[in-house]
């Protein structure tokens, strides 16, 4: 029974991590679903967001090896990639497979993550970002996940908050939430031994929102994690984000298996819509909870619209970690698009800025 918890929840409480657990072992999709609608549209009303957006990785070496990766490649393997900063450029700017240039220049923010680089020193990734900013002055450059900052640190030998305020000062506008998978230390050393812990992820976050940089926080679910551990993931960032308030949106994300050492299956929809409402109830210091498309697939994005979601994401243009590993999606969506699933979702569709100012409703 959760008569108790939709109580506090329809109360404005706040959920505790046995109240979490009961609602993950609950079959009550229904109640799930209307409590984090409700939760949802106390904060955003109608409003489902979207951005005009496109997804740049500059390369797949990385010298990680995480078992539930499929994006990464050591040098000299196949399909190894490192792109120059030309070449990033010209992927804003030029004409892309489908699309016009000018749906290109209509972008308002990239979003540029990849592998960790053996050879690329820091100043490369500066460079990277100040000639962004130099050709697209108005583009919001959304870059590098809290271990990619980690190693950025590493390799220019300053510390974190110096590292971040001289790829502020280069053009960094904000940060996206990859990287923090799960952080109960037993399932992370099973996931990525070599990553850095969760402790530090956070840390990383912290200091970021320290240094005026907004960004997201996400959960990669669905592998070899129990609920308890997600439980134990959201309870940490809710604790971070009471303290800093620097974390936008949280995106779950569904674990995608193949051609990676863990293999496995994907995950259900039911877990899916599950895991969506209960990020919605726990993260209540959250404005934003992201059912991202690309993972998902349209049809249960737009179901999360009604289970505590209210962002689908973006255009994207061009994916390829979650596509490496078995994305089932298509890899970009126009804006008309993304639009029409929200609106037929019974949402009211917003395009967004990066920092969810809205730039367009579409009636």
């Amino acid at each position: 029974m959760l008569k108790r918890i939709e109580t506090k929840v329809l109360s404005g409480g706040r959920l505790t991590p046995g109240d979490a657990l009961k609602l993950f072992e609950s079959d009550d999709l229904f109640t799930l679903g209307r409590l984090a609608d409700t939760v949802a549209r106390r904060k955003n009303g109608k409003k489902a967001y979207f951005i005009r957006n496109r997804h740049i990785n500059p390369t797949n070496l990385c010298v990680n090896r995480c078992k539930f990766c499929a994006f990464s490649r050591s040098k000299g393997q196949d399909g190894a990639f490192e792109l120059t900063i030309r070449e990033i450029i010209e992927k804003l700017g030029g004409r892309q497979k489908g699309r016009s240039k000018t749906d290109l220049h209509d972008i308002s923010e990239v979003h540029i993550v990849g592998g960790l680089h053996p050879d690329w020193p820091f100043e490369y990734y500066q460079e990277m970002i100040a000639t962004i900013r130099k050709h697209f002055p108005k583009l919001h450059i959304k870059a590098f996940t809290a271990v990619e900052i980690d190693y950025l640190s590493k390799i220019s030998g300053l510390d974190l908050y110096s590292t971040l305020m001289a790829l502020k000062a280069d053009g960094l506008g904000s940060m996206p939430g990859g990287g923090a998978e799960i952080f109960a230390p037993d399932i992370r050393n099973r996931l990525c031994p070599e990553k850095i812990s969760g402790d530090r992820w956070l840390e990383v976050m912290e200091i970021a929102h320290k240094a005026g940089i907004r960004t997201n926080a996400t959960m990669l679910y669905g592998h070899v994690e129990g609920y308890r551990d997600r439980i134990d993931h959201l309870m940490k960032l809710r604790k971070l984000q009471d303290k800093t308030g620097g974390f936008q949106a949280f995106i779950p994300l569904a674990y995608h298996p193949r051609n990676t050492e863990m293999l496995g299956g994907y995950t259900s929809g039911l877990d899916d819509l599950k895991t969506i409402a209960i990020s919605r109830l726990v993260l209540d210091n959250f404005d934003h909870i992201k059912a991202y498309w690309i993972m998902l697939g349209e049809k249960i994005s737009q179901l999360a619209l009604r289970f505590g979601a209210d962002d689908i994401d973006g255009t994207i243009i061009e994916e390829k970690i979650t596509h490496s590993a078995g994305g089932l999606t298509g890899g970009q969506m126009t804006a008309e698009d993304l639009a029409n699933l929200i609106r037929k979702a019974g949402r009211l569709p917003v395009e967004r800025d990066s920092f969810y100012k809205s730039l367009k409703v579409y009636a």
